[in-house]
C-alpha cells in the first residue's frame, strides 16, 4: 500500500476503534471490520487508520490506494478540532454522518448559506454556499464528499486568501470531480482527496471521523 504519512509508529494501541460504535453488535464488527482492514492495509501511521476506514466505508480496499494526503492532514485537523474549528460540509449527508461527540466544533452545511447565489445559473447551491460563507473559510475544517463545484469554489477562496486548516475533498462523478481534487492538491493546504473519479460522501465522513478518533486517541475531550 502507498506510504505518504508523516508519523511512523505502531498506531493499534490506545486508539479507539471506532467511537460511534455504542452496542456490543456495532463494536464487534466495527472491529471484524478494522481487523480486516488493518490486515490488508498496515497499521503504522495516522494516515493508515483513515485508509482503514474509507476502504471500510465502501467495502473496498481497492481505495486505500486512491487516497492522497497533502501538507500533514491529520495533524491539522487535530489541531482544528482542539481549538474548536467550525466543519464546514458541502451536503446534509455529510452534516450527518460527521461525529458530534467528543470535540467542540460546530457541523455546518453550506446550503443552510448562499441561497441568493444558487439563482445564478452559472453556479451550483454548494458552491454558492461555499462563497456565501468565504468570511468563515479561514481555519475552518471543510468536508466535501459530492460536489466537484463546491471543491473548485474553494480552491478558488483560498486562492483568495481563505485558507481552511483544512480540506477533506473527495467528490464522486465523472465531470469534474478529478480535475477538482487535481486542484486541491496543488494549493498549500493540508488537504485529503482520492484519485479519479471515485470518492464520494462515505469516503469524505470516514477520514473526519478517523481524525476525530484520533484527536479522542491524542487526549481530545468526551
Amino acid at each position: 500500500m502507498r506510504r505518504e504519512s508523516s508519523r511512523p509508529g505502531d498506531m493499534r494501541e490506545n486508539t479507539f476503534i471506532d467511537p460511534g460504535s455504542r452496542t456490543e453488535a456495532a463494536r464487534e464488527i466495527a472491529e471484524k471490520s478494522r481487523a480486516i482492514a488493518r490486515a490488508a492495509i498496515g497499521d503504522r501511521t495516522p494516515e493508515d487508520r483513515i485508509r482503514q476506514r474509507c476502504a471500510i466505508a465502501v467495502g473496498d480496499l481497492a481505495m486505500a490506494d486512491l487516497l492522497r494526503f497533502r501538507n500533514g492532514p491529520v495533524a491539522a485537523g487535530v489541531r482544528a478540532l482542539g481549538r474548536g474549528a467550525e466543519i464546514l460540509t458541502d451536503i446534509r449527508m455529510v452534516q450527518a454522518g460527521i461525529l458530534k461527540e467528543g470535540h467542540g466544533s460546530r457541523v455546518s452545511c453550506v446550503l443552510d448559506a448562499g441561497t441568493d447565489l444558487a439563482c445564478d445559473p452559472r453556479s451550483t447551491r454548494t458552491a454558492a454556499g461555499f462563497h456565501a460563507a468565504a468570511d468563515r473559510l479561514g481555519g475552518s475544517v471543510v468536508v466535501i464528499g459530492n460536489a466537484p463545484s463546491a471543491l473548485l469554489a474553494v480552491c478558488e477562496l483560498v486562492g483568495r486568501g481563505k485558507v481552511p486548516a483544512l480540506v477533506i475533498g473527495t467528490p464522486v462523478g465523472f465531470v469534474k470531480a478529478a480535475e477538482s481534487k487535481e486542484l486541491l492538491r496543488t494549493l498549500p493546504v493540508p488537504s485529503v482527496s482520492t484519485e479519479g473519479t471515485r470518492g464520494g460522501s462515505p469516503v469524505a465522513v470516514a477520514a473526519m471521523n478517523e481524525i476525530i478518533t484520533v484527536f479522542l486517541a491524542e487526549g481530545g475531550f468526551v
